[in-house]
C-alpha cells in the first residue's frame, strides 16, 4: 500500500505547493490525479518517487519510507528521456544489470512484446517515433516489476490513436503484472477510461478537493453511456474544486460529487 500521510511541501521562495495532501492507494490499484495547473500533481509524483522530499509528512510504501528514489517505484515522464547511446534493449534492461545474462534478455524480450515491439531491441532511440519510445519508456520502467508505477502525464504530447493505443499496451502490461499505478493526467477521457479512482486537487496551495470511485467493468467502452457518465462525474468536480476558495475545506465525500 502507497501512503500519503498529511504532506506539505514548501519551496524556497515561499510558494506553498501542497497543503495537508493524505492519500491511500492500495496494491493493484489504478488511480487518476486530476486538477488544474498548479495543483501540484507533479510535485507529489516527485515527493512518491523519491526524487524531492516533503516539508512535512511522509510517504511510505508498505509502511518503508520514500524518501529517495526506490527500486520498488517507477517513474515514467512526459518526454521518453531514452539514453541515446543504448539500444532499445539497452535502455530497458539499464535497471537490470544486476540480473543474470539470459534472466535479464527473457525479461526484456517479454516487456517489449508486450509493447509490441519485440521487433525493435536493436534499434538506436533515434530510430523511433514518439510513440514508439514512450512505450520503450513504459517498458523500461515496468522491467525491474515495480510495486508502483508513477506516470507524469506520458501520453499528453502524442496524438489521438496513439494515445489510444498507449492506454491499451498499458492496462495490458497491468493486468500482467498488477502494479499500483498513479496517473497525473489532464485527460478527463484518459481518466474515465484508465483509473479506478480518481483524485481531484485544487490549486494554491494544493490540495485534495475530492475523491471518488469509478465503479466501471473492464474492458471499457470508450464511447459507451457509462464512460460519459463518469466524464461528466470527473469534470463536476473539476467545476467544484476551482470554486473552493476557503483553505479550511475538507476533503468532499463521493456522494457529494
Amino acid at each position: 500500500m502507497l501512503n500519503i500521510e498529511a504532506v506539505d511541501k514548501v519551496y524556497p521562495n515561499g510558494t506553498r505547493a501542497l497543503d495537508r495532501v493524505r492519500l491511500e492507494v492500495q496494491q493493484g490499484e489504478i488511480v487518476a490525479v486530476v486538477g488544474g495547473s498548479g495543483c501540484g500533481k507533479s510535485t507529489l509524483l516527485r515527493l512518491a518517487a523519491g526524487l524531492d522530499q516533503a516539508t512535512r509528512g511522509c510517504i511510505m510504501l508498505d509502511g518503508e519510507t520514500i524518501s529517495a528514489p526506490h527500486e520498488c517505484v517507477g517513474l515514467i515522464f512526459q518526454e521518453p528521456r531514452l539514453l541515446p547511446w543504448l539500444t532499445v534493449a539497452g535502455n530497458v534492461g539499464f535497471g537490470l544489470s544486476h540480473l543474470p545474462r539470459v534472466k535479464r534478455e527473457k525479461i526484456i524480450g517479454d516487456v517489449l512484446s508486450r509493447v509490441g515491439l519485440a521487433d525493435y531491441a536493436e534499434r538506436w532511440p533515434r530510430e523511433l517515433s514518439g510513440g514508439q519510445a514512450q512505450r520503450v519508456a513504459i517498458a523500461r520502467a515496468l522491467a525491474p516489476r515495480p510495486k508502483v508505477l508513477l506516470l507524469d502525464e506520458p501520453f499528453s504530447a502524442l496524438d489521438a490513436f496513439t494515445r489510444a493505443s498507449l492506454h491499451e499496451h498499458v492496462l495490458d502490461l497491468w493486468r500482467a503484472l498488477k502494479p499500483t499505478l498513479v496517473l497525473v493526467t489532464h485527460d478527463v477521457e484518459e481518466a474515465a477510461y484508465l483509473a479506478d479512482r480518481v483524485v481531484v486537487m485544487r490549486p494554491r496551495p494544493g490540495r485534495i478537493s475530492s475523491v471518488f470511485d469509478l465503479d466501471l467493468k473492464r474492458p471499457r467502452d470508450r464511447y459507451g453511456a457509462d464512460l460519459e457518465a463518469a466524464k461528466r462525474r470527473i469534470l463536476n468536480a473539476l467545476d467544484q474544486s476551482l470554486r473552493e476558495r476557503s483553505a479550511g475545506d475538507e476533503l468532499v465525500p463521493a456522494a457529494a460529487i
